[in-house]
């Protein structure tokens, strides 16, 4: 099974870190506006957002995966109506059901009876999750066509989570309040705050087939929750409310985030490559490893020792577009490939984890 061709599309609206410490709805003390600059994030594309509550509409994620799926499409010289299979990824729509595919079938004007697989809640690693259930569909209908469509969209998430924020303290301050409740809320409003400065919009899609050219992409290793609680450390979930039809939302990024990642994408490796993988990982051209923030990115760089320069286009994506959940190693893989030119057996490691808690290693190829 082979990657015939990657493809990327943005919201409109791009926010530098800067515009948005501006713009935020209270003011930041100096210890939380460095927690922000040390994500390593310089600019966002997010999608806008309505003043008003209300129902969120679905049209401006439908846009930009049927733009970003045109787009892959029509650089590979195909079709609609030549995709056999859509897979799409997800962790945030405003429509919990009926899911993302359902949504773009119409709106990509697929056949109705194309085969359909949606994705949600397994965030940075989607993506290898995507490419494995396309290697089987293809093991089973080799003359198919699948498009990936992974959105990396959570503004509906995590910027709405700030409005109205009066107050958010350091970190040293919230520690040392002695009410559990207060120091709970004072962490919440922190990890919202770190969530709207470090997570990004987009999409990417891919084209996969079992044509002779493109990325092959190997065999694919998961670990999760190796720890029973290890899933907490990143999460996001519904809180009940005491009005009627109304549900909150909860979400949490732990400080153990980092070591977790480094542990999970370790074992990953191990499981992927066996004794092969002190030769393989100093021969990997480039690696492609998820966009958690600066420090994770540096602290998987040096637990694996991989040369900078094999991880330039993630650190990249990063200050370029943020976090973008499970769509960041599809946008990381895309810009390898248009910028590197790989040579024929040139291999590319790549490294999703996070939410879950999990991770995923997988080797592609090119040919």
């Amino acid at each position: 099974m082979r990657i015939l061709q990657l493809a990327t599309a943005l919201p409109k609206n791009e926010f530098t870190t800067d515009k948005l410490l501006k713009a935020f709805p209270c003011e930041l003390p100096e210890g939380v506006r460095q927690n922000v600059l040390n994500l390593g994030v310089s600019k966002r594309h997010l999608i806008s957002q309505p003043e008003a509550e209300g129902l969120l509409s679905e049209k401006n994620l439908v846009d930009l995966c049927r733009e970003a799926s045109e787009k892959a499409l029509e650089q590979a010289g195909l079709s609609f109506r030549k995709v056999s299979c859509l897979i799409s990824a997800y962790d945030v729509s405003p429509f919990l059901s009926p899911g993302l595919s359902q949504l773009l079938i119409p709106a990509l004007d697929l056949d109705r009876y194309t085969s359909l697989t949606n994705l949600q809640g397994i965030a940075s690693t989607a993506f290898p999750k995507a490419l494995e259930l396309a290697k089987n569909h293809l093991a089973m209908h080799p003359n198919d066509t699948v498009l990936i469509c992974v959105s990396g969209v959570s503004s509906y998430w995590f910027q709405n989570q700030v409005h109205g924020l009066d107050e958010v303290m350091e970190i040293g301050r919230i520690n040392a309040i002695a009410n559990k409740a207060e120091r709970d809320l004072g962490l919440r409003k922190w990890v919202a705050t770190m969530q709207s400065f470090l997570f990004g919009d987009g999409v990417a899609t891919a084209v996969v087939t079992n044509e002779n050219k493109g990325l092959t992409a190997g065999d694919i290793a998961e670990v999760t929750n190796i720890g029973e609680s290890d899933y907490l450390a990143g999460c996001s979930r519904l809180a009940a409310s005491n009005e009627p039809f109304k549900f909150g939302f909860h979400s949490h990024l732990d400080k153990e985030i980092p070591a977790l990642g480094t542990k999970y994408t370790a074992l990953a490796l191990e499981k992927l490559l066996g004794g092969k993988k002190e030769e393989t990982m100093k021969a990997a051209k480039k690696w492609a490893v998820h966009t958690g923030s600066e420090r994770i990115l540096n602290a998987l760089g040096e637990r694996n020792g991989i040369d900078r320069e094999k991880l330039k286009e993630s650190h990249e994506v990063l200050r370029e577009y943020g976090n973008l959940a499970g769509a960041s190693l599809p946008f990381i893989l895309d810009r390898i490939v248009s910028t590197c030119r790989l040579a024929k057996g040139d291999a590319v490691l790549m490294l999703g984890y996070g939410w879950g808690f999990s991770a995923s290693a997988s080797q592609l190829t090119q040919e």
